[in-house]
């Protein structure tokens, strides 16, 4: 006889069936052998503030990302997924001039909450996790705009409850020094009533607590040293999960999922690992959820295998990674991508064996969602509830991007080309770095200082905005401007320039030798190009890490320096030069850069913090802002001779057989060839992913 599960649990919840039998006493109905449960995990990571689908350095609709668009993606996976839980892995405050507008222009009171907290609370996220940019403002901002009071002397929530997140935020790793404690709470159990079918093919109700954990790259005490050096320390990711998720079975947790803002790093552990994510598969967590690198994980089923990310395709088979399909070392995994692009789906069924929830690896699947998924055509419409909640905040930051600097110029900054040769969008950044570093040692009294005026000063700095995050990520400041009509520059455009706020000038005092290792380092962007081939061959495989790609100047062109893209990596820097002369490995340089570089991001061998010789108060993005003002009050102009023009380094020329290609945004042929861009041949067709793919002349 067919036994009636539901009927069953509906008379032991009322109390009228108990387990011998007896007629008042209340009990959890028994979950029969081999019942399954499919649940939805539903991921988000790197919003960065990108609420709405728009573009506030360019001051235009951009159709390709904002959390307006994944709000429709997440109306669907939820019709199509009943059972769901909707989590974010982290990098949601920053990054947009609307950030940094309720940060720091005018910061959102206590009573107020920020917008794209707004817009998640209205798409009901069950629980956050915390991604490195949250500390970028500082503590005090980040436990006001959480409601956390952190327990850290000298970092004091307003009083009263301030507007925040309506669902739990987790962090894992993160403790204060002063008490040794979390400074959010480690995890967080959700317990959730979900359909789940029994042996028999009825339906019933199941209780499953999903526990959360969450965890950040141990390097944000590098990366905001300034407001967080003494207040807080960071565990390594496999130490804090090890912590924690024996805690949370302990507990009762059913399903374990961590949201690990690190990406895949597949060499040997270590706590200090940026994206050790790889790492927290042996934990005994159920499913893993990560972001920062800002890819797709697995590859886009909407676009085919052109979505699976050189990054991934080069793992070794002894990683078992599975790019395709979505599992690491058999954990589900889903990364979705950045600024609301995707949305990750990890569609998990377990089932109840031996009085536990057991995953079941074959009948889940995982899935990187974008725009296109219906069809791999059509772009979703946005949810048109999301606009409304943010209409004030999206209004001033309009006003708050046009307002003026006072000083024009009279050629196009961009970086569409910056990844062969052309400077324009990364010169006046370096002139500003530069000039700021010189005079502070100028006007020095500290006698170590004061000591180095006589040695060359240098400075890098990377085309941020150069198709990382697709081909609407490209800089392009005073479009159209030219020597006859130029454009007035506007506070979006340093922005546009130098993306990241947070970041503050500091300068390290290197060698000759460290100078050449920087740059070999920088040229790990490119692919290596062997000219006998006669097939297509991508110059820069992946601009996932197009933020570690230094450009270095000197004052009149006097650093100098040529790339070799047919010898490996680690061998491909040559002719360089410094006023002619070939740089000794003894030679001294003071190189003007952030504090990300100097502290050791990017893993650039020797520069770990040790050599830095400046710490600035003053950001990066606020150095440039500074010297156009300083340009404006001295009656000058940005012009492309003297700001946009100097090209430190080129390719060695070499003759290929076959074709060699570069991805950038489509329709920008003629601006390459009018900015003397040579080696720019030939406009090809789209790539999947939008990328148009020019043709790259390296014997120019």
């Amino acid at each position: 006889m067919k036994t009636n599960w539901v009927m069953l649990a509906a008379l032991a919840s009322a109390g009228l069936v108990g387990c011998n039998g007896s007629s008042n006493t209340p009990a959890a109905p028994a979950i029969p052998e081999g019942t399954t449960v499919t649940v939805a995990l539903l991921e988000t990571t790197d919003i960065h503030s990108n609420v709405l689908s728009y573009n506030y350095y360019a001051l235009a609709e951009d159709t390709s990302l904002g959390l307006e668009r994944t709000s429709t993606l997440i109306q669907a996976a939820r019709a199509e997924n009943p059972n769901n839980v909707l989590l974010d892995d982290g990098d949601v405050i920053q990054g947009t001039l609307l950030a940094d507008l309720q940060a720091v222009a005018a910061p959102v009171p206590c009573s107020g909450t920020l917008a794209v907290h707004k817009a998640m609370n209205a798409l009901k996220y069950d629980a956050g996790g915390m991604g490195n940019h949250e500390f970028n403002y500082g503590l005090g901002y980040l436990s006001q705009i959480t409601n956390t009071d952190f327990g850290i002397p000298g970092v004091a929530k307003p009083t009263g409850t301030c507007g925040a997140p309506a669902f739990p935020s987790v962090l894992s790793n993160v403790v204060g020094v002063a008490t040794g404690k979390p400074i959010f709470q480690p995890y967080t159990v959700l317990p959730r009533d979900f359909a789940a079918t029994a042996p028999d093919g009825s339906k019933l109700t199941v209780k499953i607590n999903v526990g959360v954990l969450s965890f950040v790259p141990p390097q944000i005490l590098e990366w905001d040293q300034k407001v967080l050096a003494g207040k807080v320390s960071v565990t390594g990711v496999q130490e804090a999960a090890k912590q924690y998720v024996p805690e949370l079975r302990s507990k009762g947790a059913d399903l374990v999922v961590a949201l690990s803002h690190g990406g895949l790093d597949t060499s040997t552990y270590s706590p200090k690992m940026e994206n050790g994510s790889y790492h927290l598969t042996s934990t005994g967590i159920d499913a893993l959820m990560i972001g920062h690198s800002h890819l797709i994980f697995p590859k886009g089923k909407e676009e085919g295998a052109a979505a699976l990310d050189a990054s991934f395709a080069a793992f070794p088979a002894s990683a078992k990674i599975d790019a395709v399909n979505g599992f690491v070392n058999g954990v589900p995994t889903v990364m979705a991508q950045s600024w609301g692009r995707r949305l990750g789906i990890i569609k998990l069924t377990m089932a109840y064996q031996g009085g536990k929830w057991v995953v079941q690896p074959a009948k889940t699947t995982v899935e990187s969602r974008g725009f296109k998924y219906t069809d791999g055509k059509t772009l979703v419409k946005a949810d048109p509830a999301i606009a409304p909640l943010v209409a004030t905040e999206h209004a001033a930051t309009v006003a708050y991007a046009k307002q003026p600097l006072g000083i024009s110029t009279d050629f196009e900054m961009s970086a569409y080309f910056a990844l062969v040769g052309d400077v324009s969008a990364i010169q006046l950044v370096n002139q500003a770095q530069l000039d700021y570093v010189k005079n502070f040692i100028a006007t020095s009294t500290d006698a170590t200082l004061s000591s180095y005026k006589n040695i060359p000063v240098i400075s890098c700095s990377a085309p941020f905005k150069a198709g990382r995050n697709g081909p609407s990520d490209f800089t392009d400041v005073a479009s159209g401007a030219s020597p006859a009509a130029p454009v007035g520059l506007q506070v979006r455009n340093p922005g546009d320039l130098y993306l990241y706020s947070n970041n503050n000038l500091q300068a390290v005092k290197i060698k000759g030798a460290d100078l050449k290792a920087w740059l070999e380092t920088s040229a790990r962007q490119f692919n290596q190009i062997d000219p006998a081939i006669t097939a297509e061959q991508d110059l820069v495989p992946s601009y996932g890490t197009i933020y570690n790609y230094d450009v270095f100047y000197a004052e009149n062109n006097a650093l100098t320096y040529q790339i070799d893209v047919t010898k490996k990596v680690g061998s491909r820097i040559v002719n360089l030069t410094y006023k002619g002369a070939p740089v000794a490995d003894g030679d001294d340089f003071i190189v003007a850069t952030n504090d990300y570089r100097a502290g050791g991001g990017g893993a650039v061998p020797g520069i770990d913090g040790s050599k830095t010789i400046i710490k600035s108060p003053d950001a990066n993005q606020a150095v440039v802002s500074n010297y156009l003002a300083s340009l404006s009050t001295k009656g000058g102009k940005v012009t492309l001779a003297a700001n946009g023009s100097a090209r430190s380094w080129s390719f060695v020329k070499t003759a290929t057989a076959g074709p060699v290609i570069l991805r950038s945004a489509p329709g920008h042929l003629a601006l390459a060839q009018s900015s003397g861009i040579a080696n720019v041949a030939s406009e090809g067709g789209l790539d999947a992913s939008g990328f148009a793919k020019y043709g790259i002349d390296l014997s120019k």
